[in-house]
């Protein structure tokens, strides 16, 4: 019989600054060796209960606790972070506020430096962990320097060689690529079987933790644990929707063909579902009618003409050409280091081409000052932390309008509707440093949004996000796209957003302008997913199984997606 690492009784937390409790009634036990994936919508108490877990609350985060959380036989509230570190490691959303060492090696060798390992043993440890997650090349490099999805892979291989006995990876696909994504899943699950680690994932991309078996899902809301059960059970349940959580594509395909299911039934597997209770209605359904995608009919609004750019020596862009027209929504797709964030930053003026020229409305960018390309364009930071200036939410999202010189009243409503969008209202007078790093990411995207600019540029805008926000926040931008003819362009790692939001993806690998077409004729292409570090989607696999063509069936989910969002 499996012993209980963690036991959670009665449980309950309340944050010495709240007037209510956090966490309530809570009624869980981990045992030794189990994979769990966390579910819940923002503020549902996910990150309280990890911190309870590790010993942040209430040695850091002072609060009240009642009932009992032990951790491996020890009732949290007596120990100390110190004790609880010997069983317990955390690799946080927000790698930023992980690193300690001043270069890459240093940061992955700090466990084993705590630990007292010689330097013979630690040299060879550190080498093989930063292999691990291919990040062997960059041991000399400074943390900070690195993207957002390679200070990730850091993060990852801090924890290897860690000797604690339960891992809690929060959020650990936030900032990957896709195939990076599924190596990390990989990654996690090879710690978890080969080393009989216990490991607890706090992650809202349900799809893609699923591509390797957990053995139980926690759903939790509002402070409540609503489910715990096998993924199986909750794909059944519809509990999913209900919750705000966004369901596996796939699953979301046999709705559409109004497949039904029973609990018993494979669900968590789409490679080792059986498929024939559903096959007829997936391969009978009628195709709808839609609009096929159409290149933008309105004016050029962006152009990149033989772009190319270095860094130092190193050439991250070559030979880039592309053409935006006015209302397009377009997805920078690639895997980490493609030159994506590089290219948006060039659009931006934030840096300028070493060689080839970029047009804002058919105008040579090179004679516009920043400050008047940031009036056509606004641009939302992959990294919050980098972008935010004031202390207080309303602050930040008002500051840019209050610069323009813009009156009270003008402020004060342009601020309102924007922090209600973006779900931000009811936290306006919280400190920044108060919400957590998925917070902080809409209030970064709401201090664009504030000021209605031709072009936004979103780099990964739902990483961290739940359903429900990143619904809210997706939906608000096409409402700007449509009403007002915003030009949109995702920087993003999620496939999800790709289909459901964009029309055309631009591709970009090793530098280089691998594709410019349809998101379904991109998706559906083995030799570009593979170029640039993708993934096939659910949908791909499903079609495959089903003896269907990838990219007609992709187009037809898109369709059901577009046709579904109209009857709303």
């Amino acid at each position: 019989m499996k012993k209980p690492i963690v036991e959670f009784k009665d449980f309950g937390f309340q944050y010495k600054s709240q007037t209510q409790a956090t966490l309530h009634q809570i009624n869980l036990t981990i045992y030794r060796g189990e994979k769990i994936l966390l579910l819940g919508p923002s503020g549902s108490g996910k990150s309280t209960l990890i911190n309870c877990i590790n010993g942040l609350n209430p040695f850091s985060y002072e609060g009240t606790v009642t009932g009992s959380c032990k951790i491996a036989g020890i009732e949290s509230k007596d120990a100390s972070i110190f004790a609880l570190s010997r069983v317990v490691g955390t690799v946080l959303q927000d790698s930023d506020a992980q690193f300690v060492g001043l270069s890459v090696g240093e940061d992955i060798a700090f466990a084993l430096e705590n630990d007292s390992v010689s330097r013979r043993e630690m040299i060879p440890k550190v080498q093989k962990a930063s292999e691990i997650v291919r990040m062997e090349e960059y041991l000399l490099h400074v943390p900070y320097e690195l993207s957002g999805g390679q200070k990730q892979k850091v993060a990852l291989a801090g924890v290897i060689h860690d000797n604690v006995d339960l891992l809690i990876f929060d959020e650990p696909l936030a900032a990957l690529d896709p195939k990076m994504g599924m190596y990390a899943v990989d990654l996690i699950d090879r710690i978890h079987r080969e080393r009989n680690k216990t490991v607890l994932i706090i992650e809202h991309r349900l799809e893609d933790v699923l591509y390797r078996p957990v053995d139980r899902i926690v759903l939790m809301n509002e402070g409540r644990i609503v489910f715990d059960g096998v993924p199986d059970r909750l794909l059944a349940s519809g509990l999913l929707p209900e919750y705000g959580i966004r369901e596996p594509l796939y699953i979301m395909a046999m709705k559409y063909a109004g497949c039904e299911w029973k609990e018993e039934q494979n669900l968590s597997d789409i490679f080792t579902m059986n498929m024939e209770p559903f096959k007829d209605r997936l391969i009978k359904q009628q195709k709808p009618e839609w609009k096929k995608y159409v290149p933008g009919s309105g004016n050029e609004i962006l152009k990149a003409e033989n772009v190319f750019y270095s860094y130092g020596e190193n050439e991250v862009l070559r030979d880039i050409s592309f053409t935006i027209k006015k209302g397009e929504k377009v997805a920078f797709i690639g895997k980490n280091g493609a030159g994506k964030s590089t290219m948006a930053k060039l659009i931006c003026g934030i840096i300028r081409p070493s060689k080839g020229k970029i047009y804002i409305m058919q105008k040579d960018y090179l004679k516009l000052s920043i400050k008047e390309i940031g009036e056509k364009i606004g641009y939302v930071m992959q990294n919050p932390n980098q972008m935010i200036v004031k202390n207080i939410i309303r602050e930040e999202v008002e500051l840019a309008l209050a610069l323009r010189g813009k009156s009270r009243m003008e402020i004060d409503e342009a601020v309102k509707k924007t922090l209600k969008m973006c779900g931000l209202y009811g936290m306006r007078n919280w400190p920044v440093s108060a919400v957590s790093y998925g917070q902080r990411k809409r209030i970064t995207i709401a201090s664009i949004l504030v000021l209605h600019p031709e072009v936004i540029i979103l780099d990964e805008p739902t990483a961290g996000q739940d359903y429900f926000h990143y619904t809210e926040i997706m939906d608000f931008l096409d409402e700007l796209n449509k009403e007002y003819g915003i030009t949109i362009i995702f920087i993003t790692h999620d496939m999800h957003l790709a289909i459901q939001y964009t029309d055309r993806a631009v591709v970009f690998a090793e530098g280089e302008l691998v594709a410019d077409a349809s998101v379904y004729k991109v998706l559906s292409d083995n030799e570009i997913i593979e170029k640039a570090n993708l993934k096939q989607t659910s949908l791909y696999t499903m079609a495959k199984r089903l003896g269907l063509h990838p990219e007609k069936f992709i187009e037809h989910f898109i369709a059901c997606e577009r046709m579904g969002k109209e009857h709303e």
